[in-house]
């Protein structure tokens, strides 16, 4: 299983006409027939007119073959690309191995956070393990949505995604987890793995199959 991040940086104000567009259209035309769509987001906080999306596939080349068969696609490229292209800055990618599995919330109506950190050279396979072995006590307060190790464009980065009602209840268990014993002996014996930690809080499209 591999699973892309695609995050894409609109012109300033876009973000509705190609959230309508990616409804409408892309998300008619593409289905789940070129990779599975997992999740349809848009940025709330941070950095602003972006839109994030997540597909999965059974590895690089399906991946491949999904792609160039997308491209072949007419339909995408007139009724899609053509209308959504101008709205678009700046594409970037993440090719990412989940290394939990993928768990949607139970209930819908969540705010998302997407965190990303860059490891030291060669650290990403040990902080991995140290946060998977300490997961059980992180999910006291709030469940794991996945958890990743990137293939490209960055394999020092780790990521992870967290799924909450709304930023009380983030704060709320961000506050418990900073006091659980657990918790505070993974980040003094797996905290000076990481270079750089980074963030972005997701808001889920009408549409996205991650509520």
């Amino acid at each position: 299983m591999i699973h892309e991040l695609r995050i894409y940086t609109l012109h300033p104000g876009k973000v509705p006409a190609f959230l309508k567009l990616a409804e409408e259209r892309a998300r008619v035309i593409r289905g789940d027939d070129y990779g599975k769509c997992e999740g349809y987001w848009f940025t709330e906080f941070g950095t602003l007119n972006q839109v994030v999306h997540l597909w999965s596939y059974d590895d690089l080349n399906d991946r491949a073959d999904a792609r160039a068969r997308l491209g072949q696609n007419a339909d995408w490229a007139n009724d899609y690309v053509a209308h959504v292209r101008p709205l678009i800055r700046r594409q970037e990618i993440r090719l990412m191995h989940p290394r939990l599995p993928l768990t949607a919330p139970e209930n819908e109506g969540n705010v998302y956070e997407y965190r990303y950190y860059k490891t030291h050279m060669g650290e990403a396979p040990s902080w991995t393990k140290a946060i998977m072995d300490v997961m059980p006590a992180r999910e006291r307060y709030s469940k794991n949505v996945c958890l990743w190790h990137t293939e490209a464009e960055n394999p020092n980065e780790v990521s992870h995604m967290w799924a909450y009602k709304d930023l009380n209840e983030r704060t709320a268990a961000r506050a418990k987890t900073a006091a659980d014993p657990d918790w505070q002996a993974f980040l003094k014996s797996a905290g000076g793995k990481l270079e750089e930690m980074q963030n972005m809080l997701l808001i889920p499209a009408p549409f996205s199959p991650l509520k």
